[in-house]
């Protein structure tokens, strides 16, 4: 009878307890990882490609065969994403938020490399053989380097806090301070006033700004911490020295996002569901072309 008590009593507790050391160590070397260590660096410029457009072409290729093979998985999880944007569409057509529905729907491009983590670790276990379900996106909470992806993704977070506050005062400036009356009134000012041509002209280059920050600082560096413990200061370098060794195809991708992003929010924005896990899994394919395996 002791054994028995003791297997129904004493493994539970032990169960718990080794439970909660593996978290415990596992926070440890995440927040550790935020850094990347002393003997972390970015990876070399000599170890970095040379794109070019068929890489591109490759790379969304190779998206799309992944997005084929686990279709029903990554657009269950993605259906998350033009709901959320449907959402946020509604909450933008209340008065005081109008102007910043066409910000709010630009948005998905600045935190589209957060967005699309755990598309990225589909693609990855994938590339490892390993069976993938949308249940595997969630194993990147399981990387050593979560900590460091938390802080770059407050990083994404923030960029875009500050975007939407920017197309807020380029509104204010260019429109005056009253807001629209409804979402007609709204678009007639924008589309047929020389006060609505000036908000688009500033707005779109400001956001254009925003969205080549984010680009360039992000191209590659969520993927390399998911791949490598660098730490977020290796990733966001790595990430700008991808970006000017190949200025032009980098460029092309940001092109490429912005414009299946767009075609995917035409439909009531449930071609997002679509368009999000084929960048995604193109996404770590270009990460490979850009950083060949260590």
């Amino acid at each position: 009878m002791k054994d028995t008590a003791d297997r129904t009593i004493g493994n539970p507790l032990s169960w718990l307890g080794h439970r909660l050391v593996g978290a415990s160590a596992h926070v440890s070397e995440s927040a550790q990882a935020v850094g990347g260590g002393e003997d972390a660096r970015p990876v070399p410029r000599e170890a970095l490609a040379t794109l070019t457009q068929a890489d591109l072409r490759d790379a969304l290729r190779a998206g799309w065969e992944d997005l084929l093979s686990s279709r029903a998985d990554a657009l269950v999880l993605c259906l998350l994403y033009p709901i959320l944007g449907a959402v946020l569409v509604y909450a933008a057509l209340t008065q005081s938020l109008m102007p910043l529905i066409f910000p709010l729907l630009t948005g998905f491009v600045l935190v589209g490399p957060l967005a699309a983590l755990g598309l990225y670790e589909m693609s990855r276990q994938r590339e490892a053989g390993r069976p993938v379900r949308w249940t595997s996106a969630f194993d990147v909470a399981l990387s050593p380097s979560f900590g460091a992806i938390v802080v770059l993704g407050l990083y994404l977070a923030a960029v875009m806090f500050v975007w939407l506050l920017t197309a807020r005062l380029i509104f204010a400036v260019t429109m005056g301070p009253e807001l629209p009356a409804s979402l007609g009134a709204f678009a007639t000012q924008a589309l047929t006033t020389p006060a609505g041509w000036a908000m688009g002209v500033v707005g779109i280059a400001v956001g254009a700004a925003f969205a080549a920050l984010v680009l360039a600082t992000s191209v590659v560096s969520f993927p390399l911490l998911l791949d490598r413990k660098v730490g977020v200061p290796n990733a966001v370098v790595t990430s700008l020295r991808v970006t000017a060794k190949n200025p032009r195809v980098i460029l092309t991708w940001g092109a490429i996002v912005a414009g299946i992003l767009f075609l995917g929010a035409l439909p009531a924005l449930v071609g997002l569901a679509v368009a999000l896990p084929l960048l995604g899994h193109a996404s770590w394919h270009l990460y490979r072309r850009a950083i060949p395996r260590a």
